[in-house]
């Protein structure tokens, strides 16, 4: 049973960081419409009621899921958010997905598992100097086999399985990554502008997919509503 909790949701705190503005009118998906409070200079925008409403759900639904010892993992491609995902990941002790998006990581697992082994076993030649011992052709070979699988497997290098639910902050940029947790079955939870189809999402949090203000203070509310969750493990346990 999900736990109620008051997760400071503050609608002046989110038009300050432009939470409320969306797309072009020219540019919006009509199953955004009820999350739409008013058009303004050529854009739409959103109505914070709604996205305190539907954040406050996500906050709920990973708290419980935290407490629950669920794995998350947080997807976000694009190059201005990559630290903050990056940063956000390790506070709440997440999987992360921060470069682009390989296809089939999820629906092809098999295939995702054999990746990370293969990264995990060169980490491991690196560190104990084999790559030193190596003729420079084969070694040139491996340093750039283990680049390549760092770049854009690094952020689950520790993932044992598929996740248990998937939070995406733009779900445009990453739409192969929705898509394969639909065809899973895997819960999300989605960033979604006024371009975008609110009914993919498990939860649809109506919001700015643009200001990197508006990506961090929702992604710094779920964060926060994880670690709760861990930390509230912890002191049952």
């Amino acid at each position: 049973m999900i736990r109620r909790r008051y997760w400071n949701i503050n609608l002046e705190e989110m038009l300050e960081a432009g939470v409320h503005f969306g797309h072009g009118i020219k540019k919006w998906n009509p199953r955004m419409e009820p999350y739409i409070s008013a058009k303004r200079k050529g854009i739409h925008i959103i109505n914070l009621t709604r996205t305190a409403r539907f954040l406050s759900e996500a906050c709920d639904l990973v708290f419980d899921a935290a407490t629950g010892k669920k794995q998350f993992l947080i997807v976000g491609t694009k190059k201005k958010i990559a630290d903050s995902v990056v940063r956000a990941a390790k506070k709440a002790r997440c999987h992360y997905v921060n470069n682009k998006w390989l296809s089939g990581l999820l629906t092809n697992w098999s295939t995702t598992e054999m990746r990370l082994q293969k990264f995990r076993d060169l980490r491991i030649k690196q560190k104990t100097g084999e790559f030193n011992r190596l003729p420079k052709r084969d070694a040139a070979r491996l340093k750039r086999q283990l680049s390549h699988l760092q770049t854009y497997l690094y952020g689950i290098k520790y993932m044992a399985g598929l996740p248990d639910i998937v939070i995406i902050l733009d779900q445009q940029e990453e739409y192969r990554a929705l898509r394969e947790c639909i065809t899973l079955g895997i819960p999300t939870i989605c960033l979604s502008d006024t371009n975008c189809d609110p009914d993919l999402a498990d939860i649809s949090i109506p919001a700015n997919d643009d200001a990197i203000a508006s990506i961090r203070l929702i992604l710094n509310k779920l964060v926060f509503s994880i670690c709760e969750g861990r930390s509230s493990y912890i002191q049952e346990s």
